[in-house]
């Protein structure tokens, strides 16, 4: 009796483990539903005409990928917490963000940000935009797939610094799109801005596969005692975050993209302390 008992804990106990494997996987798959919707979305504003109802579409497209962005995130996190990491989520995770936070948004920055000047004139400087927003929407893509890659083979390593994320995960490049769009709705119809729409979706790509290190957040204990003050402050963020997500949620988005550059540009121009000299017996 004691050993049947303990063959079916023990069984019990497996089944219990593996289905924690199911659970992070779980929240991949509502990231990458998010980004179909997300694509879904921005296919069905090309074909509306009118501008202020293509606007709460594309804005729908937008919610979904910050979505995705929030299920990326508490994915790692339950994998982590319940010890349930493994090569398989990974891999799917992975796969899952070239799609949602890849070519769902690249697809998105371009029907909003290039796509609606086909209205103007067909002049030969609209078509060399269209042209450039084909390859800086695919290098978007590239980069962002190039810096999962990268992730992949880093996560390997024996040495690694878990504090840091060397070059901009790829979700916050994309949620760098979605809040400007969610932000400001309104399909860019002006080709002057069109550049400039360009210029940031190409920037953000550099950053995918640049150097720039990033806080990862990967060594904050949320089991560890907080003030209480803390719970405050994170209502406060939930609460601005609902009421007024627009500017709240771009301004996030901005901050943490901008974070690596600007603390790269004052580790430089800071003087470094001089290094110590050898003292010689005499």
């Amino acid at each position: 009796m004691e050993l049947s008992g303990q063959i079916s804990k023990t069984g019990k106990t497996e089944r219990f483990q593996r289905g924690f494997y199911i659970l992070p996987s779980l929240f991949t798959v509502g990231s990458l539903v998010c980004g179909y919707i997300a694509i879904i979305s921005t296919l069905k504003a090309t074909g509306i005409t009118d501008g202020a109802q293509a606007r709460w579409v594309f804005d729908t497209a937008a919610k979904a990928i910050g979505w995705a962005v929030i299920f990326d995130g508490l994915d790692g996190r339950i994998a982590r917490l319940t010890n349930s990491c493994s090569d398989f989520g990974r891999e799917f995770d992975s796969l899952a963000d070239v799609i949602t936070f890849g070519v769902a948004p690249a697809f998105l920055a371009f029907a909003w940000g290039v796509r609606p000047i086909e209205e103007l004139a067909g002049t030969q400087l609209v078509q060399h935009l269209q042209d450039a927003g084909w390859v800086v929407t695919f290098a978007f893509v590239i980069c962002g797939a190039a810096r999962l890659a990268r992730f992949n083979v880093d996560t390997g390593k024996p040495v690694t610094d878990r504090r840091y994320f060397v070059g901009l995960p790829i979700p916050a490049a994309a949620g760098v799109i979605a809040g400007l769009i969610h932000c400001i709705k309104w399909p860019v119809n002006d080709w002057v801005w069109s550049p400039v729409w360009l210029a940031i979706v190409g920037i953000l790509a550099f950053l995918m596969v640049s150097k720039v290190r990033y806080p990862s957040f990967k060594t904050l204990d949320l089991r560890r005692r907080r003030p209480y003050m803390a719970i405050i402050l994170i209502g406060i963020i939930i609460y601005a975050m609902w009421t007024y997500s627009e500017p709240v949620l771009l301004a996030i988005a901005l901050a943490y993209a901008l974070s690596g550059p600007v603390s790269r540009f004052i580790s430089k121009i800071r003087p470094h302390p001089p290094a110590p000299q050898e003292v010689h017996a005499s």
